[in-house]
């Protein structure tokens, strides 16, 4: 099988969205690339946006994706887990296109009996280690976030050391909106490592507007961009994943 690269972007917000459009537009738009969507709500304990859960559902609806609400408190390990299931997700969707030549007939995964789910998942985990990662990270870095932000440092640094034991290699990069200037600012280029992030979020001036939407679209481009680099210096095409949700 030819596992290609699987590419995510992994939303990190505790809010609505307020300018820009709807953001789950733009989340379907990823995912007819092949892109899926991942949306994290971090809420505080004391209080729970039933607007803001809905628009986390959706996006992740149309994204393709797993979606995740949590508190700051659980969000390190939470990161990890909904970058892993994503993975998961994904590379079922995969299997499922191929089981007629592992098991010598079409069916789908809800259709086996346990213990051909358990060989599909063999197959499945062992294509995980192997497969290449593109992560684009996108926070929320309005003035709600303000005291959420070193949590998710420390979470963002702790996903790129558990992904370093992978056979297959590893990109991410971080994105922080609103922008200073623009819907989104790059804060880390993508990298194969995100340990030197100590501090980053120290240099952001928290506050202004939502632009889900229009942050979401930045994100996407930036894909197209790295896709562009790496044909260039390899001088061949690098297949993609299809990106399937549950």
């Amino acid at each position: 099988m030819n596992t290609g690269t699987l590419r995510q972007i992994l939303l990190i917000t505790d809010g609505c969205s307020n300018e820009g459009g709807d953001p789950s537009a733009i989340a379907a738009l990823a995912n007819e690339q092949q892109i899926a969507v991942n949306v994290i709500g971090v809420l505080e304990e004391s209080a729970m946006n039933e607007q803001a859960q809905t628009e986390i559902e959706n996006i992740a609806l149309a994204g393709g994706g797993i979606q995740q609400i949590v508190y700051k408190k659980q969000l390190a390990q939470t990161v990890q887990m909904v970058t892993t299931q994503a993975m998961t997700q994904t590379l079922q969707g995969v299997v499922n296109q191929e089981l007629s030549q592992i098991l010598g007939k079409e069916q789908e995964w809800d259709e086996l009996p346990p213990e051909k789910r358990g060989e599909v998942m063999e197959v499945v985990d062992e294509i995980g280690e192997t497969v290449n990662l593109e992560v684009a990270i996108l926070v929320d870095t309005s003035a709600s976030m303000r005291t959420k932000l070193p949590t998710v440092q420390d979470a963002l640094i702790d996903l790129s050391i558990s992904m370093s034991s992978r056979g297959g290699s590893n990109r991410f990069m971080v994105l922080a909106f609103p922008g200073k200037k623009k819907d989104v600012d790059v804060l880390r280029e993508w990298t194969s490592g995100m340990e030197q992030l100590s501090g980053i979020f120290q240099k952001i001036t928290t506050g202004g507007v939502t632009p889900t939407g229009p942050a979401l679209k930045a994100t996407l481009q930036q894909f197209g961009k790295l896709r562009k680099r790496s044909l260039i210096s390899r001088g061949k095409e690098e297949p993609y994943l299809e990106e399937r949700g549950s």
